[in-house]
C-alpha cells in the first residue's frame, strides 16, 4: 500500500472537468495527467493554455471538453494571461464586486511552449509572484506539429528536425532541466510528476494549488505516438522512466528538497530506452553514455534531498 492509498481511496474527485469525446491519441498520458490534476485542484480554478496537443484536441470549434473556465492563447503567452487574470480577480474582491473565495489560477502548456518559446512570460511572472500554479505537460517534443525538437527533447532522440544519421545521434544537446530552472526563481513550490504515478501526481498539484505564491509543477506526459511505442505501453514507459533514474520524482518546498519515490531497485536505462523507435539508431556507448548523465543528475537530487 502507498502512501497515498487513503487519498485514493477517500478523496478523488469523481467529476470530469475534461469531458470525454476529445481528440487525443490512443493511449495519450498527457490528456490523463490533465484529467488528474484538474480532480485534485476542482471546479474553482481558472485555466489558460497555450496552443498545443491538449489545446488542439480540446477545443475543436464549435466544441470543447472544458467545464472550468478555460482561455486559449498564443503558444508563449499562458504564463502571462494567468497573471493578468490572477491580478484582476484579486482586484475585484479587494473591490467587493465578487466574492472572496480561493480560486486556482493555473497555466499550462507543453515542453515547447514552457521551455522554449514561452521562457520569458514564464519567468516574468515567477519573479512577479503571482498567486498561480504554472503546469509543463513535458511529452519532450512538438509532437503536435510533427515531432519535432524542442530544448526538452533528450539528448540521443531523433525527431524529424534532430533526425538520426550516419553522422547524426539525433538530438545533440542534453534536455533542458526547466524544474531546476524553476527552483532558480525562488518560488514557493516546484515538484516533478509523471502521470504513472496519479496518486502523486493529484497530490502535488493540490499542494501546488494550496501554496501562497507562484508554484511549478512539470509532469513527464509519454507520448506514444512521437516515442514510436505501442499505445497501450504509455503508463509502463513512464513508469520506466522513474525506475531507471531518468525523471527522478521530487518536490522543492520552500527550497527544502524532498524525493518523492526512490526505486528499491533501479533498473538499466538501456531498459527504457531500448523499445522507443525514436531511440532504435542508438550504439551501446551512446547508451552506457546517456545512463552516466541520468544517474550523474539523479544522485545530485538525492544528495539534495538528504541535506548534502
Amino acid at each position: 500500500m502507498d502512501k497515498y492509498s487513503v487519498y485514493s481511496a477517500r478523496l478523488v474527485d469523481q467529476t470530469e472537468y475534461m469531458a470525454p469525446g476529445h481528440r487525443a491519441c490512443q493511449g495519450c498520458a498527457e490528456v490523463l495527467a490533465v484529467r488528474l490534476i484538474l480532480k485534485a485542484l476542482g471546479r474553482d480554478t481558472i485555466m489558460a493554455m497555450s496552443t498545443g496537443c491538449m489545446e488542439i484536441i480540446s477545443s475543436p470549434l464549435p466544441l470543447t471538453s472544458w467545464r472550468i473556465p478555460w482561455i486559449h492563447n498564443a503558444f508563449e503567452n499562458s504564463s502571462a494571461v494567468v497573471s493578468g487574470c490572477e491580478s484582476g480577480m484579486k482586484a475585484m474582491m479587494r473591490k467587493g464586486r465578487i466574492p472572496q473565495k480561493k480560486i486556482n489560477f493555473v497555466a499550462m502548456g507543453g515542453d515547447g511552449a514552457t521551455a522554449d518559446i514561452g521562457m520569458g512570460p514564464l519567468s516574468g511572472a515567477l519573479e512577479r509572484g503571482h498567486d498561480f500554479l504554472y503546469v509543463c505537460l513535458d511529452n519532450e517534443a512538438y509532437m503536435n506539429t510533427g515531432i519535432q525538437r524542442s530544448s526538452s527533447t533528450p539528448y540521443g532522440a531523433s525527431t524529424t528536425t534532430s533526425p538520426a544519421g550516419k553522422k547524426s545521434i539525433g538530438q545533440h544537446t542534453q534536455k533542458k532541466n526547466m524544474a531546476q530552472i524553476a527552483v532558480a526563481h525562488n518560488i514557493p513550490y516546484v515538484a516533478t510528476a509523471c502521470t504513472s504515478y496519479p496518486f502523486d501526481l493529484m497530490e502535488k498539484a493540490k499542494r501546488a494549488a494550496e501554496m501562497n505564491g507562484a508554484a511549478y509543477l512539470h509532469v513527464l506526459s509519454v507520448c506514444p505516438t512521437g516515442w514510436r511505442i505501442p499505445p497501450e505501453e504509455a503508463i509502463k514507459y513512464g513508469r520506466l522512466a522513474v525506475e531507471s533514474g531518468m525523471f527522478p520524482l521530487y518536490e522543492v518546498v520552500n527550497g527544502k528538497y524532498s524525493l518523492s519515490y526512490k526505486p528499491p531497485v533501479m533498473i538499466p536505462v538501456k531498459e527504457y530506452l531500448a523499445a522507443q523507435g525514436r531511440y532504435r539508431h542508438l550504439t551501446d556507448t551512446d547508451l552506457h553514455k546517456i545512463e552516466e548523465m541520468a544517474m550523474q543528475e539523479y544522485q545530485r537530487i538525492v544528495r539534495l534531498s538528504e541535506g548534502d
